[in-house]
């Protein structure tokens, strides 16, 4: 089920994926310093903090894979909504469940409780993106998939900094 180069064993899906360059660090403005401004979170600071996260097959980051891309992500810190998309970097790619709820969960460890989360998938980019996109909008699913240790273990992985 999961690659040879992942957490898993057997044979990877996509071999050779195509590898992009890393965006820059991104400056700190003195408004961000000042700690009597209110610090709003944007796109850059929700794409921080998912860009580092481990793809499950390859010893490579979802920014490096492309899967995920500061333009695809939509914040409204007012209304306490974060949206992201992500790409697979195959269409029939079996990770796109754990790839979500890898970027679900380091949301939810990262933002304030207040900020309703949409994790999906770039449409048209993967052949069951409709039933990917119901289970990660499951709130008692992803719950469950949580519950089970296994699981979470692959997904802290996928979180865990690379050595």
């Amino acid at each position: 089920m999961m690659g040879g180069g992942g957490v898993g064993g057997g044979l990877l899906e996509n071999a050779n994926p195509l590898i992009y360059e890393r965006s820059g660090e991104r400056p700190v403005t003195a408004g961000e310093e000042d700690e009597q401004v209110p610090d709003s979170i944007d796109a850059r600071e929700i794409f921080d903090l998912i860009r580092s996260i481990n793809d499950p097959e390859h010893p490579l980051t979802l920014e490096e894979l492309n899967v995920v891309e500061q333009v695809r992500v939509q914040v409204s810190d007012p209304e306490s909504t974060v949206a992201v998309a992500f790409t697979p970097t195959i269409p029939h790619c079996s990770m796109a469940t754990l790839i979500g709820l890898s970027i679900k969960v380091k949301l939810l460890r990262s933002l304030p409780q207040r900020f309703k989360m949409d994790v999906h998938i770039t449409p048209g980019t993967h052949a069951s993106e409709h039933a990917v996109n119901k289970q990660l909008a499951d709130k008692e699913r992803v719950a469950a998939a949580l519950e089970n240790t296994h699981l979470l273990e692959v997904v802290n992985q996928c979180l865990s900094a690379r050595s």
